[in-house]
């Protein structure tokens, strides 16, 4: 089973995030509406605390990102199985011979 890559949001998505919870609504609402686990935005609540909430990569994974790593992987998959052909292909060649 593939591996999904990490989600990294941009600070200005935690930020909105955080000030949703401050201004009064539940983390499991905020947490549920955006699509995000619960403990991430605990996490960003506890982070904007201690005042390090900004630092982070801020590269959002967009659907085009996901897609090409998608693609990648199939593509790999792909090559693995055309060599393991070949080779499977060269070992029956042999054997009829």
């Amino acid at each position: 089973m593939k591996k999904l890559p990490k989600a990294v949001y941009t600070i200005e998505f935690r930020t909105a995030a955080v000030r949703q919870v401050l201004a009064g609504k539940k983390i499991a609402e905020v947490a549920r509406e955006l699509g995000i686990a619960e403990q991430s935005l605990h996490n960003w609540i506890k982070r904007h605390r201690e005042g390090k909430l900004a630092i982070g990569k801020g590269n959002a994974i967009t659907p085009e990102r996901m897609e090409i790593s998608r693609l990648k992987a199939e593509l790999a998959r792909s090559k693995m199985e055309v060599e393991i052909l070949k080779k499977a292909a060269a070992y029956f060649a042999k054997e009829s011979l």
